[in-house]
């Protein structure tokens, strides 16, 4: 994809080699011997990072990610990984020096819930790939296969500090089908945006949508409907992985294929759930069949079960103050994120909008404020949890990234103000260290789509 900048420099993807992408055609499946899928090498990742610079970053007020500060401090980046980080001047040597001039730095932005190239611009009928309305159960589906990389809004989300995004399909079904972790990255293909190794998920959904969907077509059209359909399914999952660990031929089923990977943990569920009884009876469900709920969605009562998902270990992905638009996102707070945060939950933001998703850090801070008004006093520094390391905790690549540590990639955000300021905006953003976008010198990508529409600028 040919990436065409405000500024005159011209950055090609032509040059990037596609891995092959081979498919399996043999109608069986094998299993490991802890019973556990075979990796599908189907749709495998092919990114590779733009080259970086050995650099620093001097003079930065640091917000590590994990709530640490450092009001005076340096970042060295070589070969797309933080080499060191520290307070102080850097005595080391580097290739080049960029001085922050005492403006806050951070780690990449990390959106847990987005639809962003499902629901692509312009939003029209036909670019709408996120459901499968079909069947209450689509676990067989793949976000990835609707996502178009020409979308405009990655470029948009990537102005606002967004380095990593998770794209999920919708919520209209019981089983809605696998979501996929993309670096935030101009490329001409879903594949070479996966982030390497990143665990597949499985989006489901509890209340109101699946039973609003599929009351006419045949149910669920009720919350024990739904919560019937669960269970039923998972018992079909639980047989074919018995199936599978036998060490028998199996004739390979795509749908339960996905539904075992739960079971065997190697599948993450990330769950559309408003209401706090409701969240309640699926972890009971999860201790049922042997799985785990990763992250409840939307979340909405989620203050009133902190303790809960603290107890079980779930996080819960919220809005700032989105709530009331329906019976089940009725009874929300503006306090949701910091009282989970403070009853020792993993709580962060999410947008599932494509304009949310350019300004995370002022809904971290719109929630931050509330949760302090409310006398919880809790750090800015931890806080920034919210937008890069618990996520990345959810979507299971916190080794990876979401904090800026030594060995991590290298996903930084410069920013001109205080991030939790209404005026800061992203100044420099780098990617495994690659420089993405630089806000002064007009660096940002722009989707080939956008190429005669208004002449070319977003």
């Amino acid at each position: 994809m040919k990436n065409i900048l405000k500024t005159t420099l011209i950055i090609s993807y032509a040059a990037l080699a596609l891995a092959a992408c081979s498919s399996d055609s043999d109608s069986k499946s094998e299993a490991k011997s802890d019973g556990s899928l075979i990796p599908n090498t189907a749709f495998a990742s092919t990114y590779e990072p733009l080259a970086s610079d050995d650099f620093v970053i001097t003079n930065a007020e640091i917000y590590d990610g994990i709530g640490g500060q450092i009001p005076n401090g340096f970042i060295h980046i070589v070969d797309g990984k933080i080499s060191a980080i520290g307070e102080g001047g850097f005595t080391g040597n580097a290739g080049n020096q960029i001085d922050a001039g005492g403006k806050p730095v951070s780690p990449g932005i990390i959106d847990i819930h987005s639809h962003l190239g499902n629901y692509p611009s312009p939003g029209v009928t036909a670019h709408g790939d996120g459901n499968e309305v079909t069947s209450p159960v689509t676990s067989e589906v793949y976000a990835e296969h609707g996502v178009w990389p020409q979308d405009p809004g990655f470029g948009h989300a990537l102005a606002g500090g967004v380095t990593t995004l998770h794209i999920l399909p919708g919520s209209a079904n019981l089983f809605g089908g696998r979501g996929v972790t993309l670096r935030n990255v101009a490329a001409r293909t879903v594949q070479a945006m996966k982030f390497p190794d990143a665990p597949y998920t499985l989006k489901m959904a509890c209340g109101e949508n699946p039973k609003r969907v599929y009351g006419q077509k045949g149910g669920p059209g009720s919350r024990m409907g739904n919560v019937a359909g669960y269970r039923k399914n998972w018992i079909k999952a639980a047989e074919y992985k018995k199936k599978l660990e036998s060490g028998k031929d199996v004739t390979r089923d795509i749908q339960l294929e996905t539904m075992a990977g739960v079971l065997n943990g190697d599948i993450l569920v990330q769950m559309h759930c408003y209401r706090a009884d409701e969240m309640a009876q699926i972890m009971d469900i999860a201790k049922e069949f042997g799985y785990k709920i990763t992250t409840f969605h939307h979340a909405v009562e989620s203050y009133k079960i902190g303790d809960l998902l603290a107890k079980n270990d779930v996080c819960s992905a919220m809005w700032a103050d989105w709530y009331g638009f329906k019976m089940e996102a009725n009874d929300g707070i503006r306090e949701n994120v910091p009282f989970v945060h403070a009853q020792g939950a993993c709580a962060m933001i999410h947008s599932d909008d494509s304009y949310g998703i350019q300004r995370l850090n002022q809904e971290v801070a719109k929630t931050w404020a509330d949760g302090n008004r409310a006398g919880l006093a809790i750090p800015k520094a931890e806080a920034f949890m919210w937008m890069t390391h618990n996520p990345a905790k959810a979507l299971g690549i916190s080794d990876q990234t979401g904090s800026l540590e030594t060995g991590k990639r290298a996903d930084i955000v410069l920013w001109s103000a205080d991030p939790f300021s209404t005026y800061a905006r992203p100044e420099k953003v780098y990617i495994d260290g690659a420089l993405s976008y630089d806000r002064a010198a007009g660096l940002k990508p722009v989707s080939d789509f956008m190429i005669g529409q208004n002449g070319g600028h977003e």
